[in-house]
Order: C-alpha cells, then sequence, then structure tokens
C-alpha cells in the first residue's frame, strides 16, 4: 500500500468517526449540543482536523443525512420485500418508515428537518436521497393507480408518512393509534 493510499484511508475513518460522533452525540443530546468544539474533544482530533473534513455543522447533518437515507432505503426495501401482495408491500413500507422515524429521531431531523446543504428533488440531489425514493417509489408505483403519476403518488403518499411521524413525535397524535393511522393510510389512500 502506497503512502497516498494510507492516508487516503485514514482520512475515510477519521470522516466517518466524526459523523458518527456527531450521530451519536444528537441522538443523546440533541443537535444543539452537536459543535465543532464538542465534536474535536470526542474525536480526540483539533478542530482545524474536523474543518479539513467538513466546513462545519452544516455539512456534517449533511454527512449525516446521506448516511440515514441509505439505512432508511435498506429498511424500506426489506420490510417490503419481505410482504407478499401490493397491500402488504405497502403497510410494511409505512410500518418500516414510521420504524425509522421513531428509533432514529436525530438522523430522521437531519434528514428532513435541519439544513444540511442538500439538494432535494434536484438533478443536483445526492445519490442516496434518490435512492431513499426509489425505494419508497419501488412499492408505492404499483398502487398508484390509472392515470397517476407514481411519483407525485409517491411524493404524496410520503408526505402523509412524514406528518404522521413528526405529529407523533411531537405528541400531536397518540401514538397508540399508530397502526390504525397505516391501516387508514393504505387502505384509503394507497389501494383503490
Amino acid at each position: 500500500m502506497s503512502v497516498q493510499e494510507r492516508k487516503e484511508r485514514e482520512r475515510a475513518a477519521r470522516e466517518r468517526l466524526i459523523v458518527a460522533t456527531a450521530r451519536e452525540l444528537a441522538e443523546q443530546q440533541g443537535w444543539d449540543a452537536v459543535t465543532t468544539r464538542r465534536l474535536a474533544e470526542r474525536i480526540e482530533y483539533s478542530q482545524p482536523v474536523l474543518y479539513s473534513h467538513f466546513r462545519g455543522k452544516r455539512e456534517i447533518i449533511g454527512a449525516v443525512a446521506l448516511e440515514g437515507a441509505a439505512e432508511l432505503a435498506a429498511a424500506v426495501r426489506a420490510a417490503a420485500s419481505a410482504a407478499d401482495g401490493p397491500r402488504e408491500r405497502v403497510a410494511a413500507l409505512a410500518r418500516a418508515y414510521l420504524d425509522f422515524a421513531e428509533r432514529n429521531p436525530a438522523l430522521y431531523d437531519a434528514m428532513f428537518q435541519l439544513d444540511g446543504g442538500l439538494a432535494f428533488a434536484d438533478e443536483d440531489t445526492p445519490e442516496p436521497l434518490k435512492d431513499a425514493f426509489a425505494a419508497l417509489l419501488e412499492s408505492l408505483s404499483e398502487v398508484a393507480g390509472d392515470g397517476v403519476h407514481p411519483g407525485l403518488f409517491t411524493e404524496l403518499f410520503w408526505a402523509a408518512l412524514h406528518g404522521v411521524a413528526t405529529l407523533t413525535r411531537a405528541g400531536r397524535l397518540p401514538p397508540e393509534y399508530l397502526e390504525p393511522r397505516v391501516e387508514l393510510l393504505v387502505d384509503r389512500l394507497a389501494i383503490t
């Protein structure tokens, strides 16, 4: 291995450490607790080293969001692939999405609530974000209905899931009715 390859590998490892540490700190104490000073202390590198990887917190949030998008895509695909039939796939997708949002609140915030400097619904959208949307589209396109654009249908269904996740987490919707909400969403919106 060349010196350059070793340096690149060490740099990638430091970057993964920064992202993992930011994510861990955010899940424990919230995103307000994630500062470059605190991250530098936790990873035992100087702030200039941290800034050599990310220009600031916004870019760190973006890196965390991209990691989360890949995890969400995998969770949705795994749930949908384990289900038989369109209705069951859509219900499994919805449950997996809502479970992901509940289990990873800071990660979900990085993906959809905070400014990570990422472009959505644009030609500059990073691949992990496109893939997360594609994971939803794969199951939802088969139930969009005649004459309904599958992408638009997927956006609407995603917006409904995001609303349920966000309102439940904020205490605006009682969590004990999560399953009836999923059933109603699937029956009325996705299965016609």
